[in-house]
């Protein structure tokens, strides 16, 4: 069977862009069983309330769900175990230094298969205020009459 080549999203978090000033994204594998890859295979998982955390010198990631692979027996996985991320040390040892820096976490963007692994992408991240959330709708508003506008002048049905 020829490899997979690409990549294919399984689940984003796109709400996480909305919470979160995002200032560095990594690759990550993960350590999955053989029912979890089925079950995102078939394009099923969910990052709503997923974050990654340090322990012992390693990164986990928690609250991520992959439901139950439905031809699976009882070798099923749980859906929301924690997930041990595979990382290079290099890479491990600066993410545990800036979250322990302060006022940073990393959360988990998006899940994918790229080249045929399962991958998810870590972002390193600070918590944003609710003001600079009303800020960044009133520009993404502004940016988005601005293009309306132009497009109506370029097509002659200015006003």
């Amino acid at each position: 069977m020829p490899r997979e080549k690409g990549r294919k999203v399984v689940a984003s978090n796109k709400k996480a862009r909305h919470d979160y000033a995002i200032l560095d994204t990594y690759e990550a594998g993960m350590s999955l069983t053989g029912t979890e890859v089925k079950s995102l295979r078939a394009g099923r998982a969910s990052l709503v309330d997923a974050f990654a955390q340090e322990r012992d010198g390693e990164l986990f990631l928690h609250g991520m769900h992959i439901p139950e692979y439905t031809q699976g027996t009882w070798t099923n996985h749980e859906p929301r175990r924690t997930r041990k991320l595979l990382l290079k040390r290099l890479e491990i040892d600066r993410l545990i230094g800036k979250t322990r820096e302060g006022g940073l976490t990393m959360v988990p963007l998006q899940v994918y298969f790229s080249d045929g692994w399962a991958k998810v992408e870590i972002a390193l991240a600070k918590g944003k205020k609710t003001y600079d959330k009303r800020q960044d709708l009133a520009k993404r508003d502004a940016e988005r009459e601005i293009a309306r506008a132009a497009g109506r002048r370029g097509k002659g049905m200015d006003d």
